[in-house]
């Protein structure tokens, strides 16, 4: 084998995994992103009222 193929090929390793590095790491900034946004229109919804107590407790069968 030739000394510059492994050289070539190590260059070319290292290259790819410097791009899968970058790729992960934008799409975890991007899950980051989505999840405040997410969250943030979670917080913009009305509180849901409180029903009374007593309602729900019992079902009128005899209608």
């Amino acid at each position: 084998m030739d000394v510059s193929a492994i050289v070539g090929a190590s260059g070319a390793l290292t290259q790819q995994q410097t791009a899968m590095q970058a790729s992960m790491l934008v799409l975890k900034k991007a899950i980051d992103i989505e999840a405040a946004n997410a969250l943030q229109l979670l917080q913009t919804l009305p509180q849901a009222a409180s029903n009374p107590a007593n309602l729900g407790n019992s079902v009128d069968i005899r209608a």
